[in-house]
């Protein structure tokens, strides 16, 4: 299952990690955040130990979007050692994921 992030746990919860983490930037009104969140969902099951699967909802949480440039969503950041190692605009097919995250990690 994805983890839920905000504002008041990101450093610690994506920042501290000590294994990656791929942030969502989502909201409830975008159809295509909707779209792949199942995929999201899957992935976090099929990969829980290899990279964390978080969701950060850009309406509840506006601090970090606006910190790491998110204008568009759904933004994925894959973020390593504290730090944004890739970063994919728009939805995309479950497979197409998770060979960005193979690529990535």
């Amino acid at each position: 299952m994805a983890t839920k992030v905000t504002d008041a746990n990101f450093e610690k919860d994506v920042l501290g990690s000590s294994k990656p983490v791929l942030v969502d930037f989502w909201a409830e009104w975008c159809g295509p955040c909707r779209q792949i969140s199942p995929a999201l969902e899957e992935l976090a099951n099929e990969l829980g130990g290899k990279i964390t699967i978080a969701k950060l909802n850009v309406d509840e949480n506006p601090t970090v979007p606006v910190k790491y440039g998110v204008k568009g969503i759904p933004t994925l950041m894959i973020f390593k050692d504290g730090q944004v190692a890739a970063t994919k605009i728009g939805a995309m097919p479950k497979a197409k994921i998770k060979e960005w995250i193979d690529s990535t990690v």
